[in-house]
């Protein structure tokens, strides 16, 4: 079982919080859906959790142990990271790029075992890319990209996964896939899933947990239910036109026209 505990932390830049006393945890079989309006710091922390940045203040363990005193090579085997910004990789196939999710056990230029390939072939599989794996990564569209970015994370092998906007470039069809295959991992392989995402009717369906950062850059956690039967969720989407039911846990737009 891993655990991830955050102990009063402030992540931000420079000597600048974004947000402050963050105290949390995720736990194995769980998928987590990190929720907030635009620019209010969600891809900062979750670069911090990922170990990208320091955090200003607090702390983050895995298992106990703080994540400063965790080697690159220990992180890489631990965190797998699936960031919204593109990566512009050329010259290299699908398989190939997934096959990179290998580095940590093989060494980047390390041979494959067919222990290896396996892998990459079931990661691929699982992504539903199979056509694609020996395309050129420049010739794919961003949801295509996307799709294999997310399969190159599943061949590391990590029991822990953040994600920040997966479903960003993915037609609607692609995201329920998407959050479905995280949650599948989630309970049937007892990995820690956490995922940034502006797709809130299907966090609610598909998340064991929501973590909310409020208008106030603070973050609220619970169930879907727990967050909606407090008031919390509907504080925060009331500033984006929708309605929540409580009842069938679905949303709708508000009429802004009555």
């Amino acid at each position: 079982m891993t655990t991830v505990e955050i102990n009063n932390l402030c992540v931000g830049y420079g000597s600048q919080p974004i947000v402050s006393g963050i105290t949390a945890s995720l736990n194995s079989g769980k998928l987590t859906c990190l929720l907030g309006n635009n620019g209010i710091g969600k891809s900062t922390l979750l670069r911090t959790l990922s170990g990208f940045q320091r955090p200003l203040e607090g702390e983050i363990k895995i298992n106990g142990t703080p994540i400063s005193q965790l080697s690159h090579h220990t992180l890489a085997k631990t965190i797998g990271v699936v960031l919204t910004e593109k990566v512009d990789i050329r010259h290299f196939t699908t398989e190939e790029l997934v096959g990179l999710g290998r580095s940590p056990y093989t060494g980047f230029w390390g041979n494959l075992s067919l222990e290896d390939q396996e892998i990459i072939h079931q990661s691929i599989k699982m992504v539903g890319i199979e056509p694609l794996a020996k395309r050129q990564v420049q010739t794919l569209s961003d949801g295509e990209r996307q799709k294999a970015m997310i399969a190159k994370t599943l061949a590391q092998q990590t029991p822990i996964i953040f994600l920040d906007e997966p479903t960003a470039f993915l037609d609607f069809q692609s995201k329920v896939d998407t959050l479905q295959l995280l949650a599948h991992l989630a309970h049937s392989k007892q990995k820690t899933i956490l995922l940034s995402t502006h797709e809130i009717e299907l966090a609610l369906q598909i998340a064991d947990k929501i973590w909310l950062l409020d208008k106030n850059s603070q973050l609220q956690t619970g169930t879907p239910t727990e967050l909606s039967e407090n008031g919390i969720f509907a504080d925060f989407i009331e500033n984006i036109h929708i309605e929540f039911d409580s009842e069938t846990q679905s949303i709708k737009m508000k009429n802004n026209f009555s």
